[in-house]
């Protein structure tokens, strides 16, 4: 063995060795003040990308900005909730990819709750406009909001 590689964890060189970023599958540990641990595997990925449900984790997020560039055997702190520690176990090339639609089904759900925001409003106006005026159905502005 020489001087200039040995070996790191699962038995890599560490010049071998890759770091967290976009397009790598990471296994870690949460670690929590108690001694507690929580292990994890996720697919570090564009945000536009980013299905944290599914196991990809948008480069943003504040997990992956403590992970990002670290090798596996690093311990980084991670202050969240009741967890001190992110103890990364391995760092391997990611070989799952997200949908393609993660971006897609956030706009749709955001579309649906400022279109139920927009009823809802919608329905109070007509509320007060009927108790004052009378004659205003706000029912049927409700059966016909999304036709």
């Amino acid at each position: 063995m020489t001087g200039d590689s040995h070996d790191g964890i699962n038995g890599q060189s560490e010049a071998a060795q890759i770091q967290a970023a976009v397009g790598t599958h990471v296994e870690i540990e949460l670690l929590t003040g108690s001694g507690d641990s929580e292990p994890m595997a996720v697919d570090v990925v564009p945000d536009s990308d980013a299905d944290f449900a599914s196991g990809f984790l948008g480069v943003g997020t504040p997990l992956a900005q403590a992970i990002v560039g670290q090798c596996a055997g690093s311990r980084v702190p991670y202050l969240k909730a009741d967890i001190v520690e992110v103890r990364i176990l391995a760092v391997t090339p990611s070989l799952d990819s997200p949908s393609g639609d993660a971006a897609s089904s956030r706009q749709a759900v955001i579309d649906e709750a400022v279109s139920r925001s927009n009823l809802a409003d919608t329905l109070r106006l007509a509320l007060a406009v009927d108790v004052k005026w009378g004659d205003y159905d706000p029912e049927a502005l409700e059966e016909n909001w999304n036709k």
